[in-house]
């Protein structure tokens, strides 16, 4: 459970406890007055939405603890209904101190691209590499993030790539799972088992560049590094960040899967940032298509690259 609330937003947690307990009151407020000892029929007692309503807002407050529900003497099903919402009274304070305890320790500075987008390896920020592939078809896939928290300083970055897939046993024809350490570009575009950073500037983009070292004309791609998987099943990609926060001394982590068969991926390369050093980092033009890309990458191969886009840190 702890790990599935840090998963989520605030926002996501607090809609849902409070989704929770407003229907939670409002059963209890259906089978009150279902259960209440009274002249007037069931069908005017439901009838009276005013009535009804009140009834739901007053066991709203005994679900979070701030009221009491008075049931009737001699009526169980009422005795009932008043202890499941003190019982639940008592505990959403608990819950909701839980969840923000949990959200507090749960550090994720990251915000990812939605998707990984594959362009030609000559449209990569490298202009030495993007020269030695610029008569080159191979691909290369790009995977963008940035760190969106203000107050909170994160050095030491560090980005590694896994593939995993599933292949048949030649022994039994079981699925057997594989994992393979994936190459990255590193500061000097060269392959490398990992890309560092050594600061993290708030809301600057970052990018892991993953040489395909073949041809990907059409999605899902079948072949990565030397590796072909035609016939491997499952097959997803791991980025996984790690870096240290100064002040707290504490390591995060945090990792993004993209699944080939999935919606994951898509051709092109995205569409760059303009940074303007005179405004703030989230007035920037280019925010609004940051998980979008360019119609096409702008030249045939065998042209020199363009100037390297100042907003990719690599």
């Amino acid at each position: 459970m702890r790990w599935w609330i840090a998963g989520r937003s605030v926002h996501v947690l607090m809609a849902m406890t409070l989704g929770a307990l407003m229907a939670l009151a409002v059963v209890i407020a259906v089978v009150w007055t279902l259960t209440e000892s009274s002249p007037t029929s069931l069908a005017d007692r439901f009838g009276d939405v005013e009535g009804l309503v009140s009834t739901a807002l007053e066991a709203l407050r005994a679900c979070v603890g701030t009221d009491n529900l008075s049931p009737q003497d001699q009526n169980l099903a009422h005795q009932l209904l008043a202890s499941v919402a003190s019982v639940t009274g008592a505990l959403a304070p608990a819950v909701v101190l839980g969840i923000v305890l949990i959200k507090l320790f749960a550090l994720r500075p990251f915000i990812w691209r939605k998707r990984a987008s594959i362009s030609h390896a000559w449209a990569a920020d490298f202009p030495g590499y993007a020269r030695a592939h610029a008569d080159s078809e191979d691909g290369i896939i790009a995977v963008r993030f940035y760190n969106y928290l203000d107050n909170l300083s994160v050095v030491d970055l560090r980005a590694r790539v896994h593939l995993r897939y599933l292949e048949r046993s030649p022994h039994d024809g079981s699925l057997v799972i594989y994992k393979k350490w994936l190459k990255v570009l590193d500061e000097k575009g060269e392959p490398a088992d990992e890309r560092a950073w050594l600061a993290v500037e708030r809301g600057a983009p970052f990018t892991v560049w993953i040489p395909l070292d073949a041809p990907a004309d059409t999605l899902p791609f079948r072949e990565i590094q030397g590796k072909d998987l035609s016939d491997s099943v499952g097959v997803k990609l791991l980025v996984r960040l790690t870096a240290r926060t100064v002040g707290l001394g504490t390591e995060v982590v945090d990792e993004r899967w993209f699944d080939l068969d999935g919606d994951d991926f898509e051709r092109g390369r995205f569409v760059p940032l303009h940074p303007d050093t005179a405004v703030d980092v989230w007035d920037w033009r280019g925010w609004p298509e940051f998980d979008a890309v360019l119609p096409d990458e702008g030249r045939p191969p065998g042209v020199l690259p363009a100037p390297r886009d100042p907003t990719a840190t690599g």
